[in-house]
């Protein structure tokens, strides 16, 4: 007999995590990461070579994730690349100073 998995499962949230980023369960890795890797042109079997104590049904459950809350996600990755590219000036100044 085979077990079904209900993929509601396989993403979840809890705000002493990540700070509250859907992540993948059992994980502390965020939807946001894989889609980004995703987006870069990495495909989910690539995403599972490098990661291999997730399974491919995760990686699949967090891009399905992802297209079911495209707003709340990108507005996430924007946030992310914002934030990296303010560390980045700052780290400019302060190393010219």
């Amino acid at each position: 007999m085979t077990t079904v998995t209900d993929i509601g499962t396989l993403i979840v949230s809890n705000p002493e995590i990540c700070g509250g980023r859907p992540c993948i369960e059992g994980s502390r890795i965020t939807v946001r990461h894989i889609v980004i890797e995703y987006r870069s042109g990495i495909t989910p079997e690539e995403i599972l070579e490098d990661k291999p104590h997730l399974s491919l049904a995760k990686i699949y459950a967090a891009l399905a994730y992802y297209h079911a809350n495209k707003a709340e996600i990108d507005a996430d990755i924007d946030a992310y690349y914002q934030a990296c590219e303010q560390l980045s000036v700052e780290s400019t100044i302060k190393n010219n100073q």
